[in-house]
């Protein structure tokens, strides 16, 4: 799983000219890919993660300050540009995977504690958002607590 997270003073997603979703207040964005082997336990952990990421003004978190947050699912997070000009998608998991385990997602951060609204998982969205700082975060699953599933951290 990898998320890509931006501070936002304002975000909002739209749908066929409707609004879905956005933060009522400055908060987080979160793009959130799926990868095949990705887990409901990878779905809490980088929740939590998120949740707890002191990135905020003053170094606080969105739990310490209640922020906002806008997930959205974005598979183009695990497109494989190495060959050619086309990215491949084969990375990505496939719906009846990916769906479930971003709702365990957005589940476990209104769990925590966290105001979360979404996009529509499939559609085309259109995202705006003001980024605040800039402040962009790339989590990923497989980075989180070591080598797991193959993965193996980059030697020095």
């Amino acid at each position: 799983m990898r998320i890509v997270i931006q501070r936002a003073f304002s975000a909002q997603v739209v749908v066929d000219e409707q609004v879905v979703g956005r933060l009522p207040r400055p908060g987080l964005v979160l793009l959130v890919g799926i990868t095949h082997d990705d887990t409901p336990a990878d779905a809490a952990a980088l929740a939590a993660k998120a949740w707890g990421l002191r990135i905020l003004a003053g170094e606080t978190s969105a739990s310490d300050t209640s922020a906002p947050i806008l997930a959205i699912s974005q598979f183009t997070l695990y497109a494989n540009a190495r060959k050619g000009r086309r990215p491949s998608w084969s990375a990505a998991a496939p719906a009846a995977v990916s769906e479930p385990l971003f709702d365990t997602f957005v589940d476990e951060l209104r769990r925590l504690g966290a105001h979360v609204e979404t996009g529509v998982f499939g559609a085309d969205m259109q995202v705006h958002l003001v980024n605040d700082g800039p402040v962009t975060v790339v989590l990923d699953s497989a980075e989180l607590a070591g080598p797991r599933r193959g993965h193996h951290p980059p030697s020095h």
